[in-house]
């Protein structure tokens, strides 16, 4: 059993509840499964510094300081933090304004917006609000990916096209200066982008766990190299800094501080949820439980460390983690062999980045973009509710049209209006005993004959000042519908929270009710509605002995309190208790 003083360390650094797990045998599981995510995201860190503006280092910086952090202080055995795609296109859309992408004032500003979305998500995970992601529904998330993979397509058609445009234009914009320049498309750029594409296509097909990314560059490079795409003006990336990743220094000026605070927030919650929510996927399969206040502190640091060792904002990758699950892995240690390895093949290779084309780059992006819209969850969310339907569309818009940070924020807003507005309605169900029945079982059903005396209701929904009006409406319409009933059975099963309006619109009713010779009775009432009924002196008010434990209970004494000059002449007979 663990001693006091241990349990405490292994609070502060959670590595410690897995380093138990490291054993000859594991570290070999992960060794492998580390070179795998190694060779896997050396195209994915360049590609995805490029959506980010950033020069394609930063790319492998980021695969390389993040997911270490990461997996140090998170609680997932197999999530892989680092670079991703939509982080990268908030990232993008967030500095474009202030700065030119790939400056040094854009780089500062970046790293400044990484140690920003890194405190929030730092101080969220010390104040326990792990379980704030359960609020952002998936049609959002959905919604935001798929309009984020059509941007980022959309960016990087000029060079797949070997066109020039002007940077940071809209949506809209980029398609219509793309429409005016068809005439300038450059062949050479299109047909190593091309090549690119295709081999990347036919290797997932024939060849699905090899590093198709990975072959297809290659290929596109070589392709380039052939038809001297140098001279005919295929742009190339440039040799890549072999060096480990540089110490550097955000801006903590109030200006820079105030003015990427919004995007910041943005990137945090967006960062969040794909952590936790990818972790949770695969914890699934694992069989691993989840800490979700420990992950917030994870990425956290990752992105607070990471701003100062030349990283941008970074969080978990659907695809790294699949595969680093799937490759076998055991611990953490997977994650923190990959970050190594990939530093290793950066002082290798870095120098052959010279000959890889910038359209070759472009056509792996965008198969990226493409893997990312969701198109199986975004039919079945069509096909059902509106209400989710309404979310995706309005997030898939909102990031099209709007800014990106906004269209998040829109989506959450829409989801909880939503969410509200179902909870402010509870449904209210007029039962019935079922002549059919021997039993006579209580069933919603129309057509079926009700006592003139007592109507008997079901309510399901929680009893809480949003949802007053609607209940009290629903009363109205009863008394409406037939005001000689003066009797109210409210079976309460389905009410599992109540507050004080809600109380005082039972007393109400009850008073109401009593005014007319009748009354408000409850049965089957949960804890959640009893004890604060107790607490507050409401049960006078509706009357304990108006409260009882089951319908046969309540059915049984309430019909003793019924008019016996109107049950005398009632050929209605709806309770077994009418026969006497």
């Amino acid at each position: 059993m663990s001693s006091p003083k241990t349990i405490h360390w292994a609070r502060i650094f959670p590595f410690l509840h897995w380093a138990s797990m490291i054993n000859r045998r594991s570290l070999v599981a992960d060794l492998m499964a580390g070179l795998t995510g190694a060779v896997i995201v050396l195209p994915q860190g360049v590609a995805f510094a490029l959506i980010a503006g950033l020069p394609p280092q930063y790319g492998l910086y980021t695969a390389i300081v993040t997911p270490i952090v990461a997996a140090l202080f998170g609680s997932s055995h197999h999530l892989i933090s680092g670079p991703t795609t939509a982080i990268s296109i908030v990232v993008f859309t967030t500095i474009a304004p202030f700065a030119e992408p790939g400056s040094a004032g854009y780089i500062s500003l970046a790293l400044t917006l990484t140690f920003l979305a890194g405190a929030y998500q730092f101080i969220l995970g010390l104040a326990r609000m792990g379980a704030l992601v359960n609020f952002i529904s998936h049609s959002v998330v959905i919604g935001f990916t798929a309009g984020a993979a059509i941007l980022i397509a959309t960016s990087q058609l000029k060079h797949y096209l070997g066109v020039n445009l002007p940077a940071g234009a809209s949506f809209l914009h980029t398609w219509m200066d793309l429409y005016h320049q068809l005439a300038d498309i450059n062949v050479f750029a299109v047909a190593v982008a091309s090549a690119t594409l295709v081999s990347a296509l036919l290797i997932k097909h024939y060849r699905p766990s090899w590093p198709g990314m990975l072959f297809a560059l290659v290929i596109g490079s070589v392709l380039s190299l052939a038809l001297d795409g140098a001279a005919h003006d295929v742009r190339l990336i440039g040799s890549l800094p072999a060096h480990l990743p540089p110490l550097s220094r955000p801006d903590f000026s109030l200006a820079t501080l105030k003015m990427l605070a919004p995007g910041a927030l943005a990137i945090a919650m967006l960062g969040l949820i794909e952590a936790v929510s990818i972790a949770r996927s695969v914890a699934a399969k694992s069989e691993q439980r989840i800490n979700g206040n420990q992950e917030f502190i994870g990425q956290g640091l990752s992105n607070l460390v990471g701003s100062f060792f030349s990283s941008y904002a970074g969080s978990g990758s659907f695809t790294r983690s699949g595969i680093n699950y799937a490759a076998g892995a055991q611990t953490p240690m997977a994650a923190i062999f990959a970050a190594l390895m990939l530093a290793a093949i950066l002082l290798l290779v870095a120098p052959l980045t010279a000959y890889l084309p910038i359209p070759a780059m472009a056509a792996v992006i965008l198969l990226v973009a493409y893997n990312l819209i969701d198109f199986h969850h975004i039919r079945i969310i069509l096909r059902t509710t509106r209400s989710d339907s309404a979310v995706l569309l309005v997030t898939f818009l909102a990031t099209l049209f709007a800014e990106l940070e906004f269209a998040i924020y829109a989506g959450v807003i829409l989801s909880l209006v939503l969410y509200l507005n179902r909870t402010a309605k509870p449904r209210v169900y007029t039962v019935t005993p079922d002549p059919a029945n021997p039993r006579h079982t209580m069933v919603v059903k129309t057509g079926l004959t009700e006592c003139p005396q007592l109507r008997i209701i079901r309510l399901d929904g929680s009893l809480f000042f949003g949802a007053v009006s609607h209940v009290a409406e629903s009363f109205h319409l009863f008394e409406q519908r037939d005001p000689r009933r003066n009797h109210l059975l409210i079976i309460a099963s389905g009410i599992n929270f109540i507050d004080s309006a809600g109380m005082e619109l039972l007393a109400q009713h009850a008073r109401r009710l009593r005014n007319y010779g009748g009354g408000l009775y409850l049965c089957n009432v949960k804890e959640g509605l009893c004890e604060p009924l107790r607490k507050s002196g409401y049960v006078d008010a509706i009357g304990a002995e108006n409260i009882f434990r089951t319908k046969s209970d309540a059915i049984a004494e309430i019909f003793t309190r019924l008019d016996p000059k109107r049950c005398e002449n009632c050929d209605k007979r709806v309770f077994q208790e009418c026969a006497s």
